[in-house]
């Protein structure tokens, strides 16, 4: 990963972020079915990057929770100024897009079958 980046791991939870500590300005969440979590993290943190990196100020966090056999995402960050009405539903567009969503799993499957943590 990129030098500068955080990954907190705790009780199976990870996160991703640039500060310490993680701080959610704004959110938004999804449910994912499974894959190597810190992979999942990383990938969704980029995307979430290049459509939110016009943004004065931002700064992105994912963080990752396993529970009941899938993965709860919660991402968004700090934001150093003000939030927008729309800046959740961008976040969300990222997390729901089909696209994103397939080449995320499949990410995280072949590092799962490699044997990555």
């Amino acid at each position: 990963m990129t030098k500068g980046w955080h990954i907190t791991k705790k009780d199976g939870q990870v996160t991703v972020s640039r500060q310490l500590p993680a701080r959610f300005d704004v959110a938004a969440t999804t449910q994912l079915a499974g894959g190597n979590a810190v992979r999942l993290a990383t990938q969704i943190r980029q995307d979430l990057w290049r459509a939110l990196q016009n943004l004065r100020g931002f700064s992105p966090v994912v963080q990752i929770t396993p529970v009941d056999g899938v993965l709860n995402v919660q991402a968004g960050g700090r934001v150093m100024g003000k939030v927008t009405a729309n800046l959740q539903a961008e976040i969300l567009a990222v997390l729901e897009n089909p696209k994103n969503r397939s080449r995320w799993l499949k990410c995280a499957q072949y590092q799962r079958s490699k044997g990555s943590v």
